[in-house]
């Protein structure tokens, strides 16, 4: 067995330089030509062009070489088969060194073996298969089955019994004669057959032709037949199909992430090439991380993002370039090595429209990587209710995964956050989810925390440059699905103006994104798809609302879209209306010693509940037309219930996240926590400390400054 010297590349020395040819002093011309051994063609090139000098062949220099110190110049190791111990050299026929030639070697037959690889006189593994009256039929793989003649056996062999047999004969149509051995001490020599390793780029045009492929399983999958390998290389992925019995794992001990070699026969089947395995086996050692190097350098290569120009001019998107060319490059790299992807997005127009936009460029590449039934085995998208990625939605996570790694032989997921992620509240589901090996990106605009970094791949934050709330997830992600995939762009170019409107963004960038589409949909026409996106999200509760989505957005039929946005507003601003008829006339409103107008609402007693709106857009809602009552003024409006508070703003400098640390230390078991934005969010408290945290919250609202 050889081992290229890897530091030499097998050549056994290194190059140090170059000096002149002392024949031909540098000419790469010969002095002396025997004109009676040159052809009539040779003459003529010489009389063109003379003769090359041999030593340099023509180049007039010669390599300075050195011999390589690591494996003294031989260029290849070679090692004993059994023991792994370095040899001088290998010649022809050798396959074990000096010491284990002196015992006797029995040979284990790959499953890739045939008639070819055996050879008369020598010892082979076996198991018994059946008996008959003549004898006993025993396999040396799964194709080579010879018979042990009652004759030549001294006593009886059991089905299932391993046994040693000596190869006394191959007779005509390949039937063997074997005879059993007793040895009391031998060496075993494992033999595959010498197959063309070929890349899974190569392996569609050797269809009825035995190949090896050597690649990492990316996902194993039961049938009631046979059991399907998955197995990617630098190039891309080869389908293997290996038989036990129906509906039996085949291989128990090869499971998804392990480099593999795999031989056996390519075939067609379905409109497709499939490998049928005859043999399958885990490589460990340094095989196993050469191919597992070469294939993440070449999937890094081909995840590299597209280099575009954003949609719109943005010093802040021009800042976050670097970390957005990350998550997309992280992203593609995940659907290249089919890695599961769970999309998680906060279940409000900015959330949806992040997230569709992240899902219409990734669906076409997972399909392309995993065939037209990717979507179904490599993608989730799931909502959350909550403005962080709490337990419920963790544990859910968790449990799917864990399920699918059991059926389907995956791995664990890539978990993508949009509109989510960033803050504190999030890093207790996060190390749930460590625990487990499943990475996390998160793309958000609320205000970050730096613990929450310790757990994720990476973070697109406006934040971390300078920027605020005003730059949407639903601008940040169409313009991180344009790197994944360039070619959605058309689609989903009106995704950041529906996000703008949604979220109220005052961003600069928001307007430059509205009349971006402003030739297509009107400024009426993409708030009504924000209001229809969070309408749809309340009545869907956990379900994506795949299909209906894709409706509201206008990626589907153009007359259903209008027809459903129309329908659906009409619901929401009736709802809204008898919802903001009832609050009004119980909202309580005072001027703060900053001068501020505070505006408070028990949306608990004053509101009807369990219903659109919810309380968060309830209380919206309500600040909305206090605005235009208060036209000049900072306004700020508290919508309260028993064990919470849903806090808006204008023209007020407040941090609430920095609020809310300060309250929870401050009212002792209060229970406070929460967040958001700097100036939009929500707190939790326990209900019995209401009082004291929203008398608190008042006196801190009254003392921050205004615009």
């Amino acid at each position: 067995m050889s081992e290229k010297c890897t530091d030499c590349n097998g050549k056994g020395y290194s190059v140090t330089g170059t000096a002149k040819c002392p024949e031909c002093k540098g000419t790469g011309k010969s002095k002396s030509v025997d004109f009676m051994k040159l052809s009539e063609k040779d003459m003529a090139n010489f009389l063109k062009n003379g003769s090359s000098c041999n030593n340099c062949e023509g180049t007039g220099e010669l390599e300075t070489r050195e011999t390589c110190s690591t494996c003294s110049g031989k260029g290849t190791f070679y090692k004993c088969k059994i023991c792994g111990t370095e040899m001088d050299r290998l010649y022809e026929g050798d396959e074990v060194c000096s010491s284990c030639a002196k015992k006797q070697i029995v040979y284990k037959l790959d499953n890739s073996c045939t008639l070819d690889e055996l050879e008369v006189g020598k010892m082979y593994h076996a198991v018994v298969r059946n008996i008959a009256e003549f004898g006993v039929f025993v396999d040396l793989n799964s194709n080579l089955r010879g018979l042990v003649h009652s004759s030549n056996m001294k006593e009886p062999l059991e089905v299932g019994e391993a046994v040693i047999v000596g190869l006394k004969e191959i007779k005509p149509r390949g039937k063997m004669d074997l005879v059993p051995r007793k040895l009391k001490e031998y060496q075993t020599v494992e033999i595959e057959k010498d197959l063309p390793t070929k890349l899974a780029s190569e392996v569609s045009q050797m269809v009825g032709q035995k190949v090896r492929i050597e690649g990492e399983v990316i996902q194993v999958k039961q049938t009631a037949g046979p059991t399907i390998f998955t197995i990617a290389d630098e190039t891309g992925q080869v389908s293997g199909a290996a038989f036990e019995s129906a509906g039996e794992r085949a291989y128990p001990q090869i499971n998804s992430d392990m480099i593999v070699t795999a031989t056996g026969e390519i075939t067609s089947r379905g409109g497709s090439v499939q490998l049928e395995i005859q043999s399958l086996k885990r490589l460990t050692g340094p095989k196993e991380a050469e191919i597992l190097q070469r294939i993440e350098a070449a999937i890094d290569r081909r995840a590299e993002p597209y280099d575009i120009e954003y949609m719109v001019e943005s010093e802040v998107l021009e800042k976050l370039r670097p970390i957005m060319k990350k998550a997309a490059k992280e992203i593609r790299k995940a659907i290249i090595k089919s890695t599961p992807i769970l999309l998680r997005h906060h279940a409000d127009a900015d959330g949806m429209t992040a997230a569709m936009a992240i899902e219409k460029a990734i669906i076409p590449l997972i399909k392309e990587v995993n065939g037209a039934d990717g979507e179904y085995y490599f993608y989730k998208r799931a909502p959350s209710k909550a403005p962080f990625y709490e337990m419920t939605d963790v544990v859910r996570d968790i449990g799917f995964a864990l399920e699918d790694v059991v059926r389907h032989g995956q791995k664990m997921p890539l978990v993508i956050s949009v509109d989510n992620g960033s803050s504190i509240e999030n890093v207790a589901a996060m190390k749930q989810a460590k625990v487990y090996g499943i990475q996390m990106i998160v793309m958000d605009h609320h205000h970050p925390d730096d613990e929450v970094d310790e757990y994720l791949l990476t973070h697109v934050n406006p934040a971390h440059v300078g920027g605020d709330f005003g730059m949407t997830a639903g601008m940040l992600c169409t313009e991180v699905a344009r790197m994944i995939n360039v070619n959605v762009e058309k689609e989903i170019r009106h995704l950041p103006a529906v996000a703008a409107l949604g979220d109220r963004s005052e961003a600069e960038e928001a307007k430059r994104y509205i009349e971006l589409v402003s030739d297509k949909y009107t400024l009426q026409n993409l708030k009504d798809m924000a209001l229809a996106l969070d309408f749809a999200a309340y009545w869907l509760k956990f379900n994506t609302g795949k299909g209906i989505v894709d409706d509201i957005l206008d990626f589907g039929d153009h007359v259903i879209h209008k027809n459903l946005v129309n329908v659906l507003c009409e619901q929401a601003n009736e709802m809204i209306a008898e919802q903001i008829d009832v609050c009004m006339a119980h909202v309580k409103s005072r001027e703060l010693p900053n001068g501020a107008i505070l505006n408070v609402l028990d949306v608990e007693n004053y509101a009807h509940t369990f219903t659109f709106p919810p309380p968060g857009k309830t209380s919206g809602e309500v600040h909305d037309r206090l605005c235009k009552k208060f036209v000049d003024k900072p306004i700020i409006t508290i919508g309260y219930g028993p064990d919470f508070a849903v806090i808006r703003s204008k023209g007020v400098k407040m941090n609430i996240p920095l609020m809310v640390r300060e309250l929870y230390e401050e009212i002792k078991g209060g229970g406070v926590n929460g967040g958001g934005h700097l100036v939009v969010g929500s707190i939790k408290f326990v209900e019995g400390m209401r009082t004291e945290v929203l008398s608190k919250l008042a006196e801190k609202v009254g003392s921050v400054g205004v615009e």
